[in-house]
């Protein structure tokens, strides 16, 4: 994704490009002094640098990688702000020292020149190291504040080759750049990406538990704002700005980009009228040699003419070429992996569990009472699905899906007074169940009595038969629709609209099922090129647009047959259609995340105003889908029913007050208190729904 790329992508060329123009000035000190026996000198420093950067970039991954999640949270919240602080200090670095930095470098190779081959790489790797040591950091902190690593590497990627191949065309005179402005530019910009790092990086430090304040929530924009939009990706992608943000967060942001960007323009008023790389003005007029680019107002110059030749150093004895070049990779290659062996943990937990059709269960010993991690080793040659399990009940204490053949995985689960033993279930084959063991104390909860198909074909007959209902009633009502809209009549067309509407919202749980139906019948305009007015926008959405932006009877009367149609068609083949035993429990988290979504942020609104009307009849449908699992839930989380119950009358009773008069709140006139109440008990309603397909879900028994 671009918008994960930018920040890495102007990273890469700014610091590529401060590298590349350093690297330029070594490389044309040295060839003015009929020095170019000693360029390899050069380039091993460059390539040392190099190899340690990539080396500490690996470093902090796989390090991190082996932390806990709590550790690796303040890890990477204090590399955060270390990398804040070196991008700042190289935007302000660039800025001060510019006027010398030709002249310094030249100074240091003329010296290098005097005292043997080794300082001149040095000279080189430290003059490149540091940018690559920035740039290795704050690829780390973009990528992980990402959570994905192609984009920051794609964008860094190009920024690096674009900043060579600009270095190339400084060096070779076929390009003149104002670099003044672009480093200005570049340094404000990467200002704003920096403080959006910070607030990440804070966020993980709170997360950790090294800094307080993390519940304190300053900005919560999650119940109106999609994440998932286009906007949202692009906001988070670039600048780490999310829809929820703490006080520190915000405090921070706001903070260090007032500061930071304030001193960084005054800094900047200061210098202007100057032109070029700023600084550089010292070496104008030097022109004449081959290759290397003349002073112009815009493009820095490299000190080639007038420069005296520089000495030879006494002639030492010859080694091999390829010694230096190896050595300066291997030395941080090899250092790093000691780093990253020396610094990943044990492996958790104790004993080794062997999963196979043969060894199911081999090396299990009767474990201590307790949070207990096991580590379950597939020796067979086929995946296998994994359970520990009360061998009485065959109810389940944790679970490991897909384990493949010669792999190694952890499964935590904690161990109580009671029976245990291991279920090993390879793919087309038989179940395996381990001998038991018994662990001494008091008996714990936790285990899940597993469910079958058979166990949820009774609530499949009983919604299946819900619906069938529904859609009988729901072909009535769009036949009414399309009549009134027929006639003329759009006033009583519009009250008719919401009745079909909810009903169909209604049937929530089945929409999984419905194939192409649902996009015909409820489809949005979202990706259609044409949008509203798309030749394949049609439905429920297409007609209240319709009926609330002014358009005619006869605009619409065809698009009210093709609804009823629809519908019918959807009544006649929903008995034919796979309707999944499996989907029943996924449907009763789902739908009110998707009313979350959609309804309660107004997104699929055409005009109507009735969002809250369509979150009503999906709320509906959830109590009907409770109805038929509530037996299985009964049994196996007794205290999670009546939770749900009240959560359930509380989000009725906030959508009622907002009905009054026959009329619905639009969500966009609510009141900033409604709103949040009715978001709040949503989410706390999804939250205390989302156990359902755990405890409801269809394991392998055979």
């Amino acid at each position: 994704m671009w918008d994960d790329a930018f920040p890495s992508f102007l990273i890469g060329l700014r610091e590529g490009l401060e590298a590349g123009l350093i690297v330029s000035v070594l490389v044309a000190t040295l060839v003015r002094a009929d020095a170019k026996s000693r360029l390899p000198q050069v380039w091993t420093g460059v390539l040392a640098a190099i190899a340690l950067s990539m080396s500490f970039g690996a470093v902090l991954t796989f390090t991190a990688a082996s932390l806990s999640t709590a550790v690796q949270e303040a890890f990477g919240g204090a590399l955060s702000i270390v990398a804040v602080a070196f991008v700042t200090a190289m935007v302000f670095w660039m800025r001060r020292s510019a006027r010398s930095l030709a002249g310094e470098i030249k100074e240091k190779v003329t010296e290098a020149l005097t005292m043997g081959a080794g300082v001149l790489v040095l000279t080189s790797f430290l003059a490149v190291g540091r940018e690559g040591l920035e740039t290795a950091l704050f690829l780390w902190t973009t990528a992980r504040a990402a959570d994905e690593s192609v984009g920051p590497l794609a964008g860094a990627g190009i920024g690096l080759v674009l900043a060579a191949v600009l270095c190339w065309g400084l060096y070779r005179r076929v390009l003149s750049i104002n670099l003044t402005r672009f480093f200005t530019a570049t340094g404000a910009v990467l200002i704003v990406i920096a403080a959006g790092v910070l607030g990440y990086g804070l966020r993980d430090l709170q997360e950790g538990g090294v800094l307080p304040g993390g519940a304190a929530y300053a900005v919560d924009l999650s119940g109106s704002v999609d994440a998932g939009s286009w906007y949202s990706t692009l906001l988070q992608g670039v600048l780490n700005l999310t829809p929820t943000m703490t006080w520190l967060q915000v405090v921070g942001y706001v903070g260090y980009l007032g500061v930071v960007m304030t001193l960084f323009m005054r800094g900047v008023r200061g210098v202007r009228g100057m032109r070029g790389l700023r600084g550089m003005r010292g070496m104008r007029g030097v022109r004449g040699v081959r290759g290397v680019a003349p002073v112009a107002s815009a493009t820095p110059a490299l000190p080639v003419q007038g420069t005296p030749p520089l000495p030879t150093p006494a002639l030492a004895r010859p080694r091999p070429a390829w010694l230096i070049p190896v050595a300066v990779v291997a030395v941080p290659v090899v250092l790093a992996g000691l780093v990253v062996v020396l610094a990943r943990p044990e492996p958790a937990g104790g004993e080794t569990v062997a999963v196979s059709a043969k060894e199911c269960g081999q090396g299990f010993t009767a474990p201590e009472p307790g949070r207990q991690t096991f580590q379950m080793r597939n020796t067979g040659d086929r995946t296998s699905e994994v359970y520990l399990i009360d061998p009485a009940t065959n109810a389940v204490y944790g679970e490991i899906e897909g384990l493949a053949p010669g792999t190694t995985r952890d499964l935590v689960a904690t161990v109580a007074g009671g029976t245990y033993a291991w279920r090993c279930v390879p793919s087309d084959g038989k179940a395996v169940t381990s001998k038991a063991v018994r662990v001494g104390g008091a008996a714990g909860a936790g285990a899940v009595v597993p469910v079958s198909e058979q166990d949820l074909a009774g609530p499949l007959r009983a919604y299946k038969a819900y619906v069938n209902r529904g859609l009988a009633t729901l072909v009535t009502e769009t036949r009414k629709l399309g009549d009134d809209i027929r006639a003329g009549h759009l006033g009583a067309a519009r009250a008719d609209w919401l009745t079909a509407h909810r009903s169909y919202a209604s049937l929530g749980a089945a929409y999984g099922t419905f194939e192409d139906f649902d996009q015909k019948i409820n489809g949005r305009p979202d990706g259609l090129p044409g949008g509203v007015h798309d030749k394949d926008f049609t439905g429920f959405q297409r007609i209240e647009y319709g009926l609330w932006h002014g358009q005619s009877a006869g605009e619409l009367n065809g698009l009210a047959r093709q609804l009823t149609d629809d519908t019918a068609g959807l009544r006649k083949a929903f008995p034919r259609q796979d309707f999944d035993a499996s989907d029943l429990p996924l449907r009763a988290h789902e739908i009110l995340e998707n009313t979350l979504q959609f309804e309660l942020t107004g997104d699929t609104d055409q005009g109507s105003g009735t969002g809250l009307a369509t979150a009503d009849a999906n709320l509906s449908g959830t109590r009907e889908l409770l109805t038929v699992l509530r037996p299985l839930l009964t049994t196996r989380a007794p205290r999670l029913l009546p939770t749900v119950d009240a959560d359930i009358a509380r989000l009725q009773a906030l959508l009622d007050a907002e009905h009054r008069d026959g009329r619905w709140t639009p969500v966009h006139r609510l009141g900033r208190t409604a709103k949040n109440r009715i978001d709040g008990a949503a989410g706390q309603l999804l939250e205390d729904l989302s156990p359902v397909p755990d405890l409801l879900e269809i394991r392998k028994s055979a």
